[in-house]
């Protein structure tokens, strides 16, 4: 949990990169109330039903997907156009006992040539009934679009997986909040649905999409997904780290009222030492 330090006071940066997040200390609430957390979710709560997030001050980041993932789409295995995937929708995970992934289960039971099998096939270490991370992503992209559910809280690596595969991901989990929302639009890119109408009715609808549709949201996709990716700045001018420092940027703002802005009968705005 690394944390960094900015000038002045109590002004502090913590990065919590688990789903524990500030509820790891509990005293969180005295000592790290002003300091600004960076964290994947913004919905845990602790067993008081409080959360440490702060919309006001916190930022969302990016989980950090698998290396091999991040250089997915720049090696020789390319994604299969969307005629040949075998499958309209997958969600290659654990069921965990979670409602909504126990409705995939049953839906994939029902509809076989539609949805994958989550019971058969997810990412973890190599075992029975277990995939590897390069078949993971091989059985990733024979869909057109990978179902998103929540499961031990509300944010799930496979959303940003799937943009490496070029699936549009399918948001199931209402409370999720995903990063960089002041300058990412998510409609063009992705689809939010709601996780109590898991059913039939979902994939009747991901089914009425035509395919030159789901090229658009994909071609979008791939003008974003750098900045999932924790690169630093020597390497790449779009990564995960620019966009926190976006957002980082954004906490320093002044109000259009400030001491360093001054203004004139006519609205026009003047610099102090223009």
């Amino acid at each position: 949990m690394p944390y960094f330090r900015l000038s002045g006071g109590r002004n502090h940066i913590f990065v919590f990169p688990s789903g524990a997040g500030a509820h790891l200390f509990r005293s969180w609430a005295s000592y790290l109330n002003r300091s600004i957390i960076l964290t994947p979710e913004g919905d845990r709560a602790d067993r008081r039903n409080t959360s440490a997030f702060n919309t006001w001050k916190d930022v969302i980041i990016p989980g950090n997907i698998n290396d091999a993932m991040t250089t997915y789409s720049s090696s020789t295995v390319k994604p299969i156009p969307l005629s040949k995937r075998k499958y309209l929708a997958n969600f290659l995970g654990r069921a965990q006992g979670k409602i909504g992934r126990l409705q995939l289960t049953e839906l994939a039971k029902q509809y076989p040539d539609k949805l994958e099998s989550p019971e058969l096939k997810f990412s973890g270490p190599v075992g029975p009934n277990k995939l590897g991370k390069i078949d993971y992503f091989f059985h990733l992209r024979n869909a057109k679009f990978c179902l998103v559910p929540r499961g031990e809280s509300s944010w799930t690596l496979r959303f940003y997986e799937t943009f490496s595969v070029e699936c549009v991901p399918v948001i199931l989990s209402d409370q999720v909040e995903l990063p960089f929302q002041n300058v990412i639009d998510y409609l063009p890119i992705s689809i939010k649905w709601p996780s109590s109408h898991i059913g039939t009715e979902l994939l009747d609808y991901l089914e009425s999409i035509p395919d030159h549709v789901i090229e658009q949201m994909i071609e979008r996709g791939r003008k974003v997904r750098c900045l999932w990716v924790y690169a630093s700045d020597s390497q790449q001018s779009c990564s995960a780290m620019v966009g926190i420092l976006w957002e980082l940027q954004r906490k320093l703002r002044q109000f259009h009222q400030s001491t360093e802005t001054f203004w004139l009968h006519n609205g026009s705005i003047v610099n102090r030492d223009s």
